[in-house]
């Protein structure tokens, strides 16, 4: 899958720099329509990536658009709640349809996908600035080990993720802190099978402002993990230690804590930093878009990235395929468009943010549920983005939650 580097060509239509669910996506459908597409990494593939790996429903929307739902779910574990648990330890099942597959194996197959369409993938060759004309940019500079080369492309999609040294060096950078950090670990434990068997998220006042995961991955693996989406402090100018807020979730949480005793741990404790809220970065400037998490694609809240990653790849394809003939203000244009139109979702769930602050909010919520069919249904409607999440959290929406 990975082109040999000399093969690299001078020119392309598009060059797309990332090869995570964002860069693929964009990368396969523009191959689909006719496009030169060269699609690039840092890392060669298949490789890890540290996230919860869980797909709601807007993931298996965008996989079935991409048509790779079925080989994605060949291979990945089904499940069919989301299980809520409160700091007191109430707890509610909310359906969807659900499954976990490690992004190692995700992504591949979602670069598989646009390799066969037909894009050239390079890997590993790292993006190092944007060649400009002007202020506009006409490709970039890129490096593998001490080699650089220059390729010429009339446009450059950047699908970097949430780390900002490209985002900075193409200077669309607004903001160079995260939104937010995970930490997660991979724990291989055959017993807890049939007793973990939904994508179990946790809240807890020792874990806030965030809160812990365990979702069960294929053959007996778990991934468990911690996250906050507050760039939280635990002492006065400090960053909080995800490490300490780990252990605290394996000491507060039962199964969390029996799944580390019994199991065994595959490799080190990951870390990653989170964009969420499409903050952050300039969305265009002349012959360059940004999408994914580089974009700020994952939702506050629940800190789920993969859906809309691969939703605003789709969005920098479509834009670029049908402005084509149109000119670059053109593209721009429509694909910020399409963004800003998903913009109000963001500010939902950033308000619903306030229950990783403030878990008894959590625990208000899930006790009601737990006596209202009507509201276990905004629940399961939070899930497949029919339901406003922010409504849950609000004074109003607090209040309502007695007259449900």
């Amino acid at each position: 899958m990975n082109l040999d580097i000399e093969q690299l060509p001078a020119a392309c239509d598009v060059l797309v720099v990332g090869a995570g669910p964002a860069g693929s996506a964009a990368a396969q459908l523009l191959a689909r329509g006719g496009r030169d597409v060269v699609l690039i990494d840092q890392h060669a593939f298949p490789r890890d990536k540290a996230c919860g790996d869980g797909l709601i429903p807007d993931a298996h929307e965008a996989l079935r658009r991409l048509s790779v739902w079925d080989a994605v779910m060949g291979e990945a574990q089904p499940a069919r709640f989301v299980r809520c648990v409160g700091p007191r330890g109430g707890r509610i099942d909310v359906p969807a349809m659900l499954a976990v597959l490690p992004r190692r194996r995700l992504d591949e197959i979602v670069c598989r996908a646009a390799v066969a369409a037909g894009a050239r993938m390079f890997a590993p060759l790292r993006f190092i600035q944007p060649l400009e004309d002007g202020d506009a940019v006409v490709g970039a500079r890129l490096q593998h080990g001490e080699v650089t080369r220059e390729l010429r492309a009339r446009w450059v999609v950047l699908a970097t993720g949430a780390v900002p040294q490209a985002l900075l060096a193409a200077g669309m950078a607004l903001r160079h802190t995260p939104s937010g950090v995970a930490l997660r670990g991979y724990v291989k434990h055959e017993a807890p099978a049939a007793s973990i068997n939904a994508l179990e998220v946790v809240w807890h006042r020792t874990l806030a402002p965030g809160y812990g995961w365990i979702f069960p991955c294929p053959g007996g693996v778990f991934n468990i993990g911690v996250g906050t989406l507050d760039r939280p402090t635990r002492q006065p100018g400090g960053e909080a230690n995800l490490r300490q807020v780990f252990d605290d979730f394996t000491r507060i949480h039962t199964p969390a804590r029996e799944l580390l005793a019994g199991g065994t741990l595959l490799g080190p404790l990951k870390g990653a930093p989170l964009r969420c809220t499409l903050e952050g970065a300039r969305l265009s400037r002349p012959g360059l878009l940004v999408t994914g998490e580089a974009a700020g694609s994952t939702y506050s809240f629940t800190g789920e990235g993969i859906g809309k990653a691969l939703e605003t790849g789709i969005h920098a394809a479509q834009a670029l395929l049908a402005g084509a003939r149109q000119g670059d203000a053109v593209v721009r244009a429509d694909y910020e468009a399409r963004l800003l139109a998903l913009k109000p979702r963001f500010d939902l769930y950033a308000q619903a943010n306030r229950a990783n602050r403030h878990p008894w909010l959590a625990d208000l919520v899930i006790w009601r549920a737990r006596r209202s069919a009507r509201l276990r249904q905004r629940l399961a409607g939070v899930l497949d983005e029919t339901r406003n999440p922010g409504d849950l959290f609000t004074a109003r929406g607090l209040l309502h939650l007695f007259t449900e």
